[in-house]
């Protein structure tokens, strides 16, 4: 069978199977993203907090999650995390079995990872903001929220883009180590199809070309939101 009937899409081809891997990869992604965000967001409030009780939780956060690696960390939440809810379960119903699917599980580890250096990245940001900023919003009546939103937000925006803009990328490529637990991403499928027909050069080759356009989308992307981002500040 020639290469081009392997790659092909139908009964004959594995391109339906790569192309179903590719929209997984991209939807862990995508998926992911806004939870790191938020996730990071929070924890870098926590750590500029005058409680000494959330920095210390702060820390620890970002200690824990940047330290372990991140196969470990998505095995430690798909199977420490089915455990957990299987005692949980069990103590209400005994017979009862609960699997987490391979997908969220993926998407809680990944975005735990990525909220860890999101967090320095946003910490790094806010110091970087000079206190007259603060001042100055106080001094025109802006409340504390009105003041993060209005103010320092778009700010922060600016200065922490190009440090969030690598962690994609990085998420990007870190969506690989899903298919150790089961997801049809682009690695498993062309994990299989190798497998199958014996042609791993061909395969692995092709997934090595998808994560590569992939990057090249995500780079065009965030270019142009940068760019975006320059030209709304020099209206402001």
């Amino acid at each position: 069978m020639d290469v081009w009937t392997l790659i092909s899409f139908g009964p004959d081809g594995w391109g339906d199977d790569i192309a179903y891997g590719v929209l997984v990869t991209a939807s862990l992604a995508l998926a992911t993203l806004p939870l790191g965000l938020f996730v990071g967001f929070m924890v870098a409030l926590a750590k500029r907090s005058p409680d000494k009780t959330l920095r210390l939780a702060g820390d620890i956060y970002t200690t824990i999650f940047r330290g372990l690696p991140e196969l470990l960390t998505l095995f430690l939440v798909f199977y420490g995390a089915q455990i957990g809810i299987q005692q949980i379960v069990r103590v209400f119903d005994p017979g009862a079995s609960i699997e987490v699917n391979s997908f969220v599980a993926g998407m809680v580890a990944l975005g735990a990872v990525f909220s860890s250096y999101a967090s320095e990245v946003f910490l790094s940001a806010f110091r970087a903001i000079p206190k007259g900023q603060y001042e100055g919003g106080y001094s025109i009546g802006l409340s504390k929220g009105q003041t993060m939103r209005l103010v320092v937000l778009p700010q922060l925006i600016k200065i922490a883009l190009p440090g969030l803009s690598n962690l994609w990328l990085i998420l990007l490529k870190d969506t690989a180590l899903v298919s150790v637990i089961g997801l049809a991403d682009i690695l498993r499928q062309s994990s299989i199809a190798a497998r199958v027909t014996k042609e791993a050069f061909l395969f692995f080759g092709l997934a090595c070309l998808i994560y590569l356009v992939l990057a090249i989308i995500s780079s065009v992307g965030i270019g142009a939101i940068e760019r975006a981002v320059g030209k709304a500040d020099i209206q402001r």
